[in-house]
């Protein structure tokens, strides 16, 4: 185990650099200042529309290349021009783009050709295996993030107003949910499921779950069993926070060490002056 983080790989060599490939949002920004103050060079991969514009500006441009997300060989190219150790994916991209504004070059559409189903996991995994066969070390998502995932009990400092029985309900929902492979989260109200997390992402199915105008509903993010932590962990943020407060909801269990806080501090205290209670469970 790194001093670093919990999560780096054994033998992990702070000298060699890391290419961080960039979605969305802070998250991967996060990422980038941490992997720089552990004194790790950081290269970036982002994507046109999608990856934040100050992000980018963190970096010249001989550290950084900007390509349209599909553009699989280009990335690949990129990771070995920069003489990479490591590569970290952080930050979601655009769910619809898999439907439309996706430019697959060649290396793409031979992965999509090749899988039989096309989802996350197989997606990413795929290219996990590319990234890997150039000698690249693809790291848990979670790497210099220790501090920001979800602990243990109550984080917002209140006792947690939903009872054990709903609590428990709400975790086997989401966790069949995760194993089935349709999404990381649910949203549940006395043994009813009223939303379920599926391809439209988080915030939709809060938007969803709230429209029915009820209190005393809990929002529950985890993990599958077997998850692979290189890609696809999921992550809780001010925006997520937001949409919450948007659709009325009060209660989120998330599960420890498995959900990334982005800005945790930030969006306890936030949590906290809106009155909604966050809880980490295992």
């Amino acid at each position: 185990m790194s001093l670093l983080s919990a999560y780096l790989p054994a033998g992990y060599n702070v000298q060699r650099p890391i290419t961080l490939i960039a979605g969305q949002g802070r998250y991967p920004i996060l990422v980038a200042e941490n992997v720089r103050a552990a004194g790790t060079p950081v290269r970036l991969v982002g994507f046109d529309e999608e990856t934040a514009p100050e992000l980018i500006d963190l970096f010249p441009e001989t550290d950084r290349r900007i390509i349209k997300v599909g553009q699989l060989g280009k990335m690949l190219k990129a990771l070995s021009e920069f003489d990479s150790g490591y590569a970290l994916m952080a930050g979601q991209i655009t769910p619809k783009r898999l439907f439309k504004g996706l430019h697959p070059d060649i290396k793409a559409a031979q992965i999509l050709f090749s899988l039989k189903r096309r989802n996350a996991e197989t997606i990413f995994g795929a290219i996990a295996k590319e990234i890997e066969a150039l000698g690249i070390t693809l790291l848990d998502a979670r790497s210099f993030l220790d501090d920001q995932l979800a602990s243990l009990g109550s984080m917002t400092g209140r006792s947690f107003p939903i009872s054990e029985e709903y609590l428990s309900h709400g975790i086997h929902i989401a966790r069949e949910s995760a194993r089935l492979d349709i999404g990381q989260g649910c949203v549940v109200r006395k043994g009813t499921v009223l939303a379920i997390e599926a391809f439209e992402g988080t915030d939709e199915m809060l938007r969803r779950a709230g429209s029915f105008k009820t209190d005393e509903s809990l929002f529950v993010k985890t993990v599958k069993a077997q998850q692979d932590y290189r890609f696809d962990v999921p992550c809780f943020g001010l925006r997520t926070l937001e949409t919450m407060k948007e659709a009325g909801l009060k209660c989120a269990a998330l599960e420890t060490g498995k959900v990334i806080l982005i800005d945790k501090t930030t969006v306890i205290k936030q949590a906290r002056s809106w009155g909604i209670s966050l809880l980490g469970f295992e």
